[in-house]
């Protein structure tokens, strides 16, 4: 199986986790959801598998390109 990491795509503070380990998601699915200046952008996964790691919690602070889950593909 391969290893994907899902990045965010902007700073900001994670607002809402919708994914949880062991989920299988769908490419187009969104993982995560972060505010940034008061929009809500979620991160979603380009490649299909299952979730092996979520790396944020609620109100974390998070930074461009950082690695934010891990996917099993």
């Amino acid at each position: 199986m391969a290893r994907i990491e899902v990045k965010s795509e902007i700073t900001g503070t994670v607002w809402q986790v919708k994914a949880k380990p062991g989920e299988k998601v769908e490419s187009g699915d969104t993982l995560i959801v972060i505010e940034s200046m008061k929009m809500e952008i979620p991160v979603i996964t380009e490649d299909p598998g299952t979730v092996k790691e979520i790396r944020v919690k609620e109100k974390d602070a998070v930074a461009e390109g950082q690695v934010v889950a891990v996917l099993d593909g």
